[in-house]
This record gives structure tokens, C-alpha cells and sequence, in this order.
């Protein structure tokens, strides 16, 4: 499952509202480069919560 294009124009980074990219890794997850961080997407849904986010 993805997001949709209209979505993911909305979404930023919890920490510096900077820009979220999707990426299809391993799993799909959105990443914020300036943080170096990687939020998770889990049935379709991002985990958008700082402490839950990975360190790319």
C-alpha cells in the first residue's frame, strides 16, 4: 500500500517540517534528509512520531 500523491504534498517532518520523500527499501517508510530521519508506514499509515523514527 502507498500514499497518495496529494498526501504525501501535505505531510513534513515532524522535527524540522522539512519535506518527507517516500522510499521503497526494504519496506516503505517516508525519510526527511535534512534529520536524517526515517518514519515508518505501517498498513498505510505513517508513524510521524519522533521517538518511533529510525536514524537513516
Amino acid at each position: 500500500m502507498t500514499i497518495p500523491a496529494e498526501l504525501l504534498e501535505l505531510l513534513r517532518c515532524p522535527r524540522c517540517k522539512g519535506q518527507l520523500r517516500i522510499v521503497h527499501r526494504n519496506d516503505v517508510a517516508l525519510e526527511c534528509a535534512p534529520c536524517q530521519l526515517r518514519y515508518a508506514i505501517r498498513d498505510g499509515i505513517p508513524i510521524m512520531l519522533i521517538d518511533q523514527a529510525e536514524s537513516l
